[in-house]
C-alpha cells in the first residue's frame, strides 16, 4: 500500500529578469532580482550615477546588475535615460501579472538637512510628478537634470505612477541621495508579497 506523501509548500516563482538595449547611442544590460538581498554590480561610466543605483539595490533589497556603455564623450544624457528605460523594462518583466503584491509604496528619507518623499503605484499607467529644486546643476560628472530623465524612462517602461518631492535640502548631493533612497524604499514596499492577498491582483478591475 502506497503511503501518500505529505503536502509541500509551493515555491514562489523567481521574480527575476534580464533585459538588453542596444542602440547607436548606448549598449545596456540590466538584470534584476526583486527578492534579492541588495547586492549590486554596476558600471555606467558615471560615478555618482552608480552610487545612486547602488542605493536602489541596497535599500530596495533588490539584486541589481547594470552594464552600460554610452556616448559619454557627448554627455551623460543617453546613458542615464536608457538605463532608466531598461531598468523599467526589467521591472515590468520580473513583476509578471502582479498577483499578490502590495502595489503601493511610499517612503520619507532624510540625509542631514535634506528630506525627500517618494510614492509609487504599480498601476499599469505611466505617470511622473517630480519636484526637486536642485541647489546645483552638477554633482561630480552627473548633471542633476538627468535625474528626471532616469525616472521618466523608468515609469514609461515599468508602467508605474511615481511622485517624487524633495521637501527640503541645501546640498544637491544630499537632495539626490534622499530621492533615490526614498525611491528604493517605496519600491521595496510596493513589490513585496502581501500574505493576505496571495494570488490576487490588487485592483478591482482584475488586471494591472
Amino acid at each position: 500500500m502506497t503511503t501518500p506523501s505529505a503536502p509541500t509548500a509551493t515555491t514562489p516563482a523567481a521574480r527575476t529578469a534580464e533585459v538588453s538595449r542596444n542602440t547607436a547611442e548606448t549598449k545596456i544590460r540590466v538584470r534584476v532580482n526583486l527578492d534579492g538581498t541588495g547586492q549590486a554590480k554596476l558600471s555606467t561610466g558615471i560615478g555618482f550615477f552608480d552610487h545612486m543605483l547602488e542605493q536602489i539595490a541596497r535599500h530596495g533589497m533588490i539584486d541589481l546588475e547594470i552594464e552600460a556603455q554610452g556616448d559619454l564623450h557627448i554627455d551623460g544624457h543617453h546613458t542615464v535615460e536608457d538605463v532608466g528605460i531598461t531598468l523599467g523594462q526589467a521591472f515590468a518583466k520580473a513583476m509578471g501579472d502582479k498577483k499578490g503584491i502590495r502595489r503601493y509604496g511610499h517612503a520619507y528619507v532624510p540625509l542631514d538637512e535634506a528630506l525627500s518623499r517618494v510614492v509609487v503605484d504599480f498601476s499599469g499607467r505611466p505617470g511622473l510628478e517630480m519636484h526637486v529644486p536642485f541647489k546645483s546643476g552638477m554633482i561630480g560628472t552627473f548633471d542633476t537634470q538627468l535625474a528626471f530623465e532616469f525616472f521618466q524612462g523608468f515609469v514609461n517602461h515599468a508602467f508605474v505612477t511615481l511622485h517624487i518631492d524633495n521637501l527640503r535640502g541645501e546640498n544637491a548631493h544630499h537632495q539626490c541621495e534622499t530621492v533615490f533612497k526614498a525611491f528604493a524604499r517605496a519600491l521595496r514596499a510596493a513589490v513585496e508579497a502581501d500574505p493576505r492577498a496571495a494570488g490576487i491582483i490588487p485592483s478591482t478591475k482584475g488586471s494591472l
